[in-house]
């Protein structure tokens, strides 16, 4: 069960967060403000971004990275997936059961 860490304008993070969890993509999706400090193209920007954690299965991970690259506004966006080594059984059966298709 991983969980993916995203991170994208305020603006693009609502509308990310939505589409994941309403294509069944992820079970849920925070979102967290944040402030970011970064080198692109040459240039620091300080920008504010929004930090997106969503949970999702590993056989719907690579759908999910997909439709997180296809929707993001960015060139190269923060796509990063971090992988449980411990997880509460209840929880882990709620995001399988979230993520499934409907029956």
């Amino acid at each position: 069960m991983p969980t993916v860490y995203v991170t994208a304008p305020p603006d693009a993070a609502d509308e990310l967060a939505r589409t994941l969890v309403e294509e069944r993509l992820a079970a849920c999706v925070n979102r967290v403000a944040s402030d970011s400090v970064y080198r692109w193209d040459g240039e620091v920007h300080d920008e504010s971004e929004t930090i997106l954690l969503a949970k999702t299965t590993a056989e719907r991970y690579d759908e999910l990275r997909d439709r997180i690259e296809a929707l993001h506004p960015h060139d190269v966006p923060c796509i990063e997936r971090f992988d449980e080594s411990d997880v509460l059984p209840a929880y882990a059966s709620w995001v399988d059961a979230s993520t499934s298709e409907e029956t």
